[in-house]
């Protein structure tokens, strides 16, 4: 069994980082990409969860992944730490037996072996390290799985490249904001999953150049960033986009799952 670690300065980081979006919960809403309805089928059909299941979502956002597990039945209860984001992922799901509450997943006061399903889209990495395994574990039932979810964004050059540098040349860390161990080694490396499945669906996309400068505007090391900071990015992006009128990129999201053998692991 291996164990993430970080030190006091990493984690006071990562939980003041994982509240800035909840400043721009509307923005976020509004230009972040979804999440193909196949990635929802896939995580189902492995799970073996149906209508009734009992799923907890971790880090619900906005509801970009939500609104596709909400139509498959589920008993849903999603969370997120941002009381702005919890109101306008409500806002954006109408129908479906979900419940929402803003509070941790460190926090949530859930009975130990409830789900048969604990979901995460693009958020399970702001978790505790010591917290985010073991307590997913201990929450599901015998047999339940883990899905841990996200998306990348591979813009066509020549802006992918431009944007990778205007990145790394704010970065004081040598973009070591962008790496962190897969998930299928976090999720193998903590001892307490089956061996991990992972799935990758990719699609073409062309989002309007207003939508990729939000995109970039919301994720936590722009919103890290000194005001003059993320103006002169926001400023450099612009010029680079005048003109035109959509930006093609493909979106490959990824689900990675892996099966608990037994409940009760603390």
């Amino acid at each position: 069994m291996t164990r993430e670690t970080e030190d006091a300065t990493e984690r006071d980081r990562r939980r003041y980082q994982r509240k800035l979006f909840d400043g721009v919960a509307r923005l976020y809403a509004a230009t972040r990409p979804g999440y193909p309805p196949e990635l929802a089928g896939f995580v189902a059909a492995t799970a073996g969860a149906g209508p009734g299941a009992a799923v907890l979502e971790v880090g619900c956002g906005t509801g970009q992944l939500t609104e596709r597990l909400a139509p498959l039945g589920f008993a849903l209860t999603a969370i997120d730490v941002g009381a702005s984001m919890i109101e306008v992922a409500r806002e954006r799901i109408t129908a479906g037996n979900v419940t929402f509450r803003a509070v941790p997943f460190e926090e949530l006061d859930a009975a130990d072996a409830s789900f048969d399903l604990v979901v995460s889209g693009a958020a399970f990495h702001w978790i505790d390290p010591e917290v985010r395994f073991r307590k997913a574990a201990r929450l599901l039932r015998p047999g339940g799985w883990l899905a841990v979810a996200g998306y990348d964004e591979r813009y066509d050059e020549p802006l992918g490249s431009a944007l990778d540098r205007m990145w790394l040349a704010r970065s004081p860390n040598d973009g070591a904001w962008a790496t962190r161990p897969a998930d299928a080694e976090a999720i193998g490396g903590s001892g307490l999953f089956e061996t991990p499945v992972h799935r990758t669906f990719t699609q073409r996309l062309r989002r309007p150049a207003a939508d990729v400068i939000g995109v970039e505007n919301t994720r936590a090391t722009s919103l890290s960033w000194p005001d003059e900071v993320r103006q002169a990015f926001t400023e450099e992006l612009r010029q680079r986009l005048s003109g035109q009128a959509g930006v093609g990129l493909t979106l490959a999201a990824q689900v990675t799952m892996a099966r608990c053998p037994q409940a009760g692991l603390r």
